[in-house]
């Protein structure tokens, strides 16, 4: 742990991140910017690149909401093992997720420190989105349950309240299907099983019935579209049929939270069923993380840490997963991580992308080893 955390301590919890490129001062000069064909291209090339061109296409590093979210969760999880001692931390990153909420919005939330270019629609700076709200929402929580202080739950449930009216809900009488973003209509599950995790977790602090109905509504919307054999696609518009390794881990672990917070288990049919898909298709036959369930290369660090946290987190599955786990951190640390302390992007089948991604890669990796260092806590011990 030491020397990951020194890094990202040093680095002041800031860096680049894989989306980043359209921050680059040269490319913002050219009317190019203008065509989102150009910002498409222009991001996945800087993201793909073999070496690191932010330096000189000027891209600043930055502070990310969704890491400080990883990390403050991390150092939680760290101080309750008994790993880590200093509070003051906590607080101060605290402070910084608060002071990055999205400033337009009526509730609290949180978007990426960067413009960014998908597919079908552009997110400009502090933009919300769904995912950085969840994950800054459930750091709020942690904080609040190791601290006891009022206003990180309330902060926190003003979280919930963008999500419920500050999104695109496609909405019947027993589903629901939260919008990525408050400009977009898709739908895409890892991110409303996100949303359906974080209100049932909401709900144990509040009681509160409206998430309650919207937990349940969402959750049950992504599970009666699992497919047949236990996976899921990314989303459900015919250019989203893809399963790859993270979202599906995301799926998975979601699910998995909404059980532990409702207290039941509602959907543990589908739960099972898409944790042996995921055992079955999405790791090689060494035991590494594939990148999609048709495709090893390349081996990726966000893909490492969610394997271990699923892993990690759905072990009452199967009794191999804690050494699975195992095994896929020390093969990290063994192929994938630089002497300075900080892991490495992606590993191809003939090449190492080497650049230090501060979301993307530490803030992952620092929140998987927290997961780990949970599971050797005694029996009977409150890990949340």
């Amino acid at each position: 742990m030491s020397p990951l955390l020194d890094h990202c301590r040093q680095n002041q919890w800031a860096g680049f991140d894989p989306y980043d490129g359209l921050g680059s001062r040269l490319f913002s000069a050219l009317p190019l910017k203008k065509s989102r064909m150009a910002r498409l291209v222009f991001i996945q090339a800087v993201k793909r690149s073999p070496i690191n061109l932010r330096p000189f296409l000027l891209v600043p590093k930055g502070q990310n909401p969704k890491a400080l979210a990883l990390f403050i969760s991390a150092l939680v999880r760290f101080i309750k093992s008994g790993l880590y001692h200093d509070e003051t931390s906590i607080h101060e990153l605290v402070t910084t997720l608060i002071a990055l909420r999205s400033c337009n919005e009526s509730f609290y939330c949180w978007g990426y420190n960067f413009d960014w270019q998908s597919r079908y629609f552009m997110v400009f700076r502090h933009e919300p989105n769904i995912i950085a709200t969840t994950f800054a929402g459930n750091a709020l929580i942690d904080a609040f349950e190791m601290t006891g202080i009022p206003r990180y739950l309330q902060i926190a449930v003003s979280a919930g309240h963008f999500l419920l009216y500050g999104l695109n809900l496609m909405e019947s009488e027993s589903e629901l299907c939260f919008s990525y973003t408050p400009v977009d209509k898709s739908r895409v599950h890892n991110a409303n099983l996100l949303a359906a995790a974080y209100l049932a977790r909401l709900f144990t602090k509040t009681a509160g019935n409206e998430f309650y109905r919207a937990s349940l509504k969402a959750a049950r919307f992504s599970v009666n579209r699992q497919n047949a054999d236990g996976s899921w696609y990314y989303g459900e518009d015919i250019s989203q049929r893809w399963i790859d390794h993270v979202h599906t881990g995301f799926n998975l672990t979601a699910l998995n939270n909404f059980h532990l917070f409702m207290k039941n288990d509602l959907f543990a049919h589908e739960l099972q069923k898409g944790y042996v898909y995921y055992l079955e298709h999405l790791f090689t036959p060494a035991g590494l993380p594939k990148y999609c369930h048709d495709q090893i290369y390349p081996i990726d660090i966000h893909a490492i840490a969610q394997s271990i946290i699923t892993l990690v987190e759905l072990a009452h599955l199967d009794r191999r997963s804690n050494e699975q786990a195992d095994f896929i951190f020390k093969w990290a640390t063994a192929h994938m991580k630089c002497k300075a302390g900080y892991f490495y992007y992606q590993k191809k089948r003939l090449l190492t992308i080497r650049t230090d991604y501060i979301r993307w890669s530490q803030a992952w990796m620092l929140y998987a080893l927290a997961v780990l260092a949970e599971k050797s806590l005694p029996a009977g011990v409150d890990s949340r």
